[in-house]
């Protein structure tokens, strides 16, 4: 069986390189850390700024408020330019998928940063749910027996339910959880 790994993302999205993605890294670590110890809540810019060595304005200029900061990052972290194993399955490749992504948001620092992005997300699309578009349909692409199933299956079948989960029961995420939305995805792809 022929295993495919697709890149989701062109050359055009790629995340900078040198002393951007050091301090990227500087952020990103930070706010987890600083969520570790005090909630996401509670956290601020100049918090923030000061625990990764870079200027509050730096912060403000890219990402405007924390709210759009932790939306920002709670998408990075599930890292849209990772590669997704696909069997050409539907099952198998969405449980992989669905598995993939609850193991993400079962970290405590990933599930808040999810939380307080979903709260700035409004009515515009969130990075988060433009990834899970694009590995959707890479998934469907790959398929050989997805029949009639569509990205908005996936998406509403398979990822809304884990993110409603993450966002206000995050105890009943787990295994028999993906197998549940996986089952169900199988009975109505036939």
């Amino acid at each position: 069986m022929a295993v495919a790994h697709v890149h989701k993302m062109d050359a055009t999205n790629r995340r900078p390189g040198g002393r951007s993605a050091e301090v990227l890294g500087r952020v990103r670590s930070s706010v987890e850390s600083l969520i570790a110890e005090r909630g996401a809540e509670s956290l601020t810019i100049p918090m923030l700024a000061e625990r990764a060595g870079v200027q509050p304005s730096s912060l403000y200029r890219r990402w405007g408020d924390i709210s759009s900061l932790l939306n920002d990052l709670a998408t990075y972290k599930l890292d849209p330019d990772r590669p997704l194993t696909l069997t050409g399955n539907l099952v198998e490749d969405v449980r992989s998928w669905a598995t993939e992504i609850v193991a993400h948001y079962s970290k405590p620092e990933n599930a808040a940063m999810l939380r307080a992005g979903a709260a700035s997300a409004g009515t515009r699309e969130s990075d988060c749910l433009r990834h899970r578009r694009a590995e959707a349909a890479a998934i469907l692409e790959q398929a050989r027996d997805a029949g009639d199933t569509t990205v908005e299956d996936l998406l509403n079948r398979v990822t809304a339910p884990i993110i409603y989960r993450v966002i206000f029961s995050p105890w009943d995420l787990g295994v028999e959880f993906v197998d549940g939305v996986v089952t169900d995805l199988a009975r109505t792809a036939r």
